[in-house]
């Protein structure tokens, strides 16, 4: 057999050592259900003289992932391990040292963030708040185990998407990371108490029990960062309103913020401008602008900007609204970049069980002839005031009359071929606010998992300074901002831990809201308003497969216990942050202040709760100290966070229990965590009547006072028809659902959803 020669990394040769690789795939296998022998039998036929070392390494993952299959998933492990092994070793190269750059100390540390606030990757405010003693505690503390709780896809995306990178590939390490985050979230906490919650804060994010935002485990080490996921503004009827909101969202997207825009106010098309009637082009010109804004100012260079935009579903121009994504029509009127959602009230629905007329009117001229600002009103309000309008309809010149039935198949028609709208309740997600009494949600954001309060800002003031012009708004307004985490419930053990990782989570996020630099005023004004958190869930599939408990019908009660824990840890810990640090500035008159919780009196929460007596308490402590923040939870899609963690995303079901993700240059396995020994209490989406997701989303609703990211899948091999969507998305605003994500379509004789979701980087947990 004729020799073969490798090259190592920094050019040299030595000759092809079998031994050697065998070691390293041996120690990659470690505690793993895989057999070495099987993957060396297959690397001999990819050997050749002049190979590289990173060649070779590269041939192990790839054939450790073409091994992986539902009965041996430990395989993609074993790739993940020797991806992070392989990342030490390019670390090295990068930091220029022969040694393998791996967590060598805490001196070492201190180092390492020396250099990365000398290259401007690292804000020095770590420098600024710790001692370099303290530092060098924290680096002695760090856990190598962790980097190797990742299978291949959450080492990939950690790499790729999370670290720092310096002249194109990653300068630090996952550790390393995970310790700088956790001193800057516990910077501002007592010094008697700060390094034990760095400790703490470490665990948990590090140990994936708890899963941080995008902008948060990218920004908050560097200079400036805007830690909030999601905001939401409105746009007014002006063009002042409509240029600053344009602003607003170019802002808001350059630091990685996903964007929801009501555009309710805006008059219809052919509506009047200066007493000229006909003169509006409507909503679609505006979207338009915002789709181009959202393409041209990208999340940092990551994917372009990710926009929502919403509409009443009594707006005139809701027709042509729903075509901004079908491929038919004027191609001037599309806007295949934004994300459209429309915003629904219970008399809309109640027609359409009913089968009853819908008027669709101009907003403009309602206000205009009737006085009644349609889109800020909710309820029987709202209910009265249309109501009005439909009697009195012979003074509008622009209306349209359809039937209710009708116009919701159009939506649905649009869903079943784009994926979209996104469906927002409106009635539903007010009457649950717990903030009412200073304001209205108009709409979800990104996402629809998380909304509160919002306005537009006003009075705009254009003036000449020095030779400038200037544009000032004397009014601001709101724009809701959304701070994340998730608590990876796969990795949860007991109620103890439970009940830790919630409280932790709650910390944090409230730390998040000092911590950030808002990338507008009104997301400030909010910020400091409301002090809106929101701690959401991912693995719920995993932690009932791991307790052999079916998802769907069978799991309700169990879930509807496990979410009243979470809402009552997370509630009583931002009491308790009330004692120590003062209640939000909105408390009073707001649900909470009423000893209302997440729409529950004291009456409900006594009879009809598993936690009786300890909601006794928490109404005694609530009384007294106020709570911290204005809102609690919201629960996110969690895809890209679903890879990360290792875990099942969000709360939904699989799509599969398994299946190879070829977006990337390569065949990616992807499996639930416990597929081997749980893989018959894995239940696919796929084969489920989406009426059993609806009654587990509506069982966690209840304690949850924003929102929760559910999209319906319709398998058409099934034998769905348009009758049963049809009813499915009635019974999800009977079961009380605030909001409906995507919803997507399996086609007949396939296995492929159609209608794929993009989700915005900033909403990935």
């Amino acid at each position: 057999m004729r020799k073969i020669s490798v090259v190592k990394r920094n050019g040299s040769k030595e000759p092809l050592n079998i031994e050697k690789i065998r070691k390293v795939i041996n120690w990659a296998a470690k505690g793993l259900e895989v057999n070495t022998l099987k993957l060396e039998s297959k690397l001999k036929l990819h050997f050749y003289d002049g190979i590289t070392t990173r060649e070779i390494h590269k041939s192990i993952v790839n054939t450790a992932l073409q091994l992986t299959t539902p009965e041996e998933p430990d395989w993609r492990i074993l790739a993940g391990r020797l991806f992070i092994f392989n990342l030490y070793k390019e670390v090295s190269i990068k930091r220029g040292t022969s040694k393998l750059a791996y967590i060598g100390g805490g001196k070492e540390y201190l180092k390492v963030l020396k250099d990365l606030v000398e290259k401007g990757l690292y804000t020095n405010e770590i420098f600024k708040s710790y001692s370099e003693e303290e530092i060098v505690k924290a680096g002695d503390y760090l856990k190598l185990e962790y980097d190797f709780l990742y299978d291949y896809a959450g080492a990939n995306l950690l790499a790729k998407r999370y670290l720092c990178i310096y002249e194109d590939y990653p300068i630090e390490l996952p550790q390393e990371m995970y310790m700088s985050i956790a001193l800057m979230l516990a910077k501002d906490e007592s010094i008697d108490k700060r390094m034990t919650l760095v400790k703490k804060f470490y665990d948990l994010i590090a140990g994936k029990k708890l899963s941080l935002a995008t902008p948060i485990l990218i920004n908050l080490r560097r200079p400036n960062g805007n830690l909030s996921s999601c905001f939401i503004t409105a746009m007014d009827d002006s063009l002042d309103s409509i240029m600053y909101t344009a602003n607003q969202v170019a802002q808001i997207s350059k630091r990685a913020g996903g964007v929801g825009v009501n555009l309710s106010r805006i008059r219809a098309q052919g509506s009047w401008i200066k007493k000229v009637f006909g003169a509006s082009g409507g909503v679609v010109p505006w979207i338009r602008i915002l789709n181009d804004i959202a393409v041209a100012v990208n999340q940092e260079g990551k994917r372009a900007g990710a926009v929502t935009v919403a509409l009443d579903v009594w707006h005139l121009d809701i027709f042509d609204f729903l075509e901004l994504k079908t491929e038919n029509g004027d191609l001037r009127r599309k806007a295949f970049d934004i994300f459209p959602q429309v915003v629904i009230p219970d008399l809309f629905m109640e027609r359409v069980k009913k089968d009853k007329d819908w008027l669709l009117v101009d907003p403009y001229e309602v206000e205009k002839k009737f006085g009644f600002r349609l889109y800020e009103l909710w309820g029987e309000e709202f209910e009265k005031a249309y109501v009005q309008i439909e009697k009195e309809s012979y003074k509008l010149k622009l209306k349209k009359k359809v039937k209710a039935k009708e116009l919701l198949k159009e939506i649905l028609k649009t869903q079943v071929a784009t994926g979209l709208p996104y469906i927002f309740f409106k009635d539903t997600a007010n009457r649950l606010n717990p903030l009412k009494h200073d304001g209205y949600i108009g709409n979800g954001n990104l996402c629809m998992e998380s909304f509160s309060n919002f306005r537009p800002s006003k009075s705009f003031k254009t003036t000449l300074e020095k030779g400038k012009i200037v544009s000032k708004v004397e009014k601001p307004g709101l724009v809701h901002t959304c701070n994340l985490l998730s608590i990876n419930l796969a990795n949860i053990e007991n109620d103890k831990e439970l009940e830790d990782v919630v409280r932790t989570a709650v910390r944090i996020l409230d730390n998040t809201i000092d911590l950030t630099t808002s990338p507008i005023l009104e997301s400030k004004l909010h910020n400091d308003r409301y002090r809106t958190i929101g701690i959401g869930t991912l693995g719920l599939a995993d932690y009932l497969a791991k307790r052999e408990i079916p998802y769907g019908k069978q799991s309700l009660n169990l879930i509807d216990e496990l979410y009243e824990k979470i809402a009552y840890y997370g509630i009583d810990e931002s009491i308790n942050l009330a004692k120590e640090r003062g209640k939000f500035q909105a408390f009073e008159g707001s649900d909470w202040s009423r000893g209302i919780i997440i729409g529950k009196d004291r009456e409900y929460l006594l009879k009809k709760t598993h936690l009786k007596e300890k909601w006794l308490t928490v109404l005694e402590k609530l009384k007294k100290y106020g709570i911290r923040n204005g809102q609690l939870f919201a629960i996110a899609p969690n895809t890209s966070s679903g890879l990360l963690q290792g875990a099942t995303p969000g709360v939904l079901p699989p799509f599969s229990r398994f299946y190879i993700d070829k977006n990337q240059k390569q065949a990616v396995p992807i499996c639930p965590p416990y597929l081997k020994k749980k893989f018959w209490f894995y239940r696919e989406s796929k084969f489920l009547n989406q009426k059993e997701v609806i009654d587990v989303i509506s069982t966690i609703q209840r304690w949850v006072d924003s929102g929760i990211s559910m999209e319906l899948l319709f398998n058409l091999n099934l034998g769905v028809r348009a009758k049963d969507i049809f009813e499915t998305v009635i019974y999800a605003w009977e079961k009380g659902i605030k909001t409906i994500y995507y919803v997507r379509t399996i086609q007949k004789d396939s296995q492929t959803a159609i209608s794929k979701k993009e989700e915005c980087v900033a909403c990935a947990n």
